[in-house]
């Protein structure tokens, strides 16, 4: 049965990536004549949390551990996001460029009620600019308007044998790099070049999912497309431990409505190929599909239940609006969304971690903590202290490396 729905989840996305290639709106352009050499492809992520009505949470942007390098630069430090809540996380996109022959191009992104947060290389300009988030209320103010981030010189390199910058320790950031797409390189205002393999950025939003969910009491979970285009394909995924479960729907118009999956073993290592093709019919290279898989393996495969969808190209352009100038003879964008969702049995987990006083457990949800005992607490208000208590005499228990005994 897992084989036969492995493969109906590979038909599934792939019907609707045809489908949906025929359909995609397109980017915006620049009036510059195209640059017939120039490729650039795009992947990234929407994080967003749902409640139990199926509503998007508004979250905190730095919950969880830090997971960049040091050498990324960011708004007004890497702290700053303490503070920030938005609906959408937008994590990890990146822009790789394609040419043979030496290119010099310079790259614009908006972002509908968006703040960017972090970037690399150096960018020649940020909006909103990052000195008004000395006043006291700009965390706020500026997720009510458009940011923008503008990178005005990359020399895209073909070839080149570019030494790339390594922060210390591990970080997600440099699976990445592992695609044949060209190094490029910017200038700083101060003469330091800085070479990389793609452009990177990051950011908070404001702006609702193209979809919602609703997680019932007996586990399954109604979704609705909220937007006018379909979204090419959906997955609902669960995992307990060394559980895995997943159910595959497709595309989705309307509406339409999922049992919880059943949880057998962990079978993540065969999920990951085939979301790797899915993301090829949507028309990324494999080993840049490859690559996106790599740098969110641990993050969507982990704990709890989640929707994996493919965000419609046409709601990428409006949130993320893109030029590169000299315009490019294709452009693709392949975004996807992840949706966490607060199922009664993540709350029951959760409740008997804290219990039980498991850190480890507890340590499992990491940044969607905080969202999954606010909607306890909403549910059952008598219990709040309870739960604040037990969370705090949680985190007073050592956390001990089995592998260490």
């Amino acid at each position: 049965m897992a084989n036969l729905a492995l493969r109906s989840l590979v038909l599934g996305f792939s019907l609707a990536g045809l489908a949906f290639s025929g359909s995609a709106a397109p980017h915006p352009r620049s009036s510059r004549p195209a640059a017939d050499d120039l490729t650039v492809h795009e992947w990234g992520t929407f994080t967003s949390i749902a409640d139990r009505d199926g509503k998007p949470v508004s979250w905190n942007a730095l919950d969880g551990i830090y997971d960049l390098p040091d050498f990324i630069e960011t708004l007004h430090g890497a702290n700053f996001k303490a503070g920030l809540r938005g609906t959408i996380r937008m994590e990890t996109p990146v822009l790789y460029f394609y040419s043979s022959v030496p290119t010099t191009a310079s790259v614009h992104v908006g972002f509908s009620n968006g703040v960017i947060t972090e970037w690399y290389p150096h960018a020649s300009h940020v909006e909103p600019d990052p000195r008004k988030f000395l006043q006291p209320d700009a965390l706020y103010h500026w997720l009510q308007v458009n940011g923008s981030i503008d990178w005005g010189s990359v020399s895209i390199e073909p070839g080149a044998a570019l030494h790339f910058p390594a922060g210390d320790g591990e970080s997600r950031y440099y699976a990445a790099r592992e695609t044949s797409s060209a190094p490029l390189t910017v200038t700083t205002p101060k003469g330091i070049t800085q070479p990389e393999k793609f452009l990177f950025y990051r950011g908070v939003s404001a702006v609702h999912p193209p979809l919602s969910a609703l997680a019932t009491a007996d586990g399954r979970v109604t979704i609705r497309n909220l937007g006018d285009d379909e979204i090419p394909g959906v997955i609902l995924c669960e995992r307990r431990g060394d559980a895995l479960g997943y159910r595959v729907a497709g595309k989705l118009d309307r509406e339409m409505q999922l049992d919880p999956p059943e949880l057998t073993s962990n079978n993540i290592d065969a999920l990951a190929r085939d979301l790797e093709a899915a993301l090829n019919t949507q028309g990324l290279y494999p080993d840049e599909a490859r690559a996106m898989i790599e740098t969110w393996r641990t993050s969507w495969f982990e704990e709890g239940t989640r929707l994996l969808y493919i965000v419609p190209r046409a709601f990428v352009d409006e949130v993320l609006p893109l030029s590169v100038s000299p315009a490019p003879s294709e452009t693709v964008r392949v975004f996807v969304g992840r949706m966490e969702l607060i199922t009664p049995a993540t709350e029951h987990a959760v409740e008997k971690a804290l219990a039980a006083r498991d850190r480890r457990t507890i340590a499992k949800y990491d940044r969607f903590l905080t969202p999954i005992l606010n909607q306890m607490k909403f549910e059952d208000p008598h219990r709040a202290d309870l739960l604040d208590r037990q969370l705090e005499e949680t985190y007073q228990v050592e956390l001990v490396d089995p592998a260490a005994r």
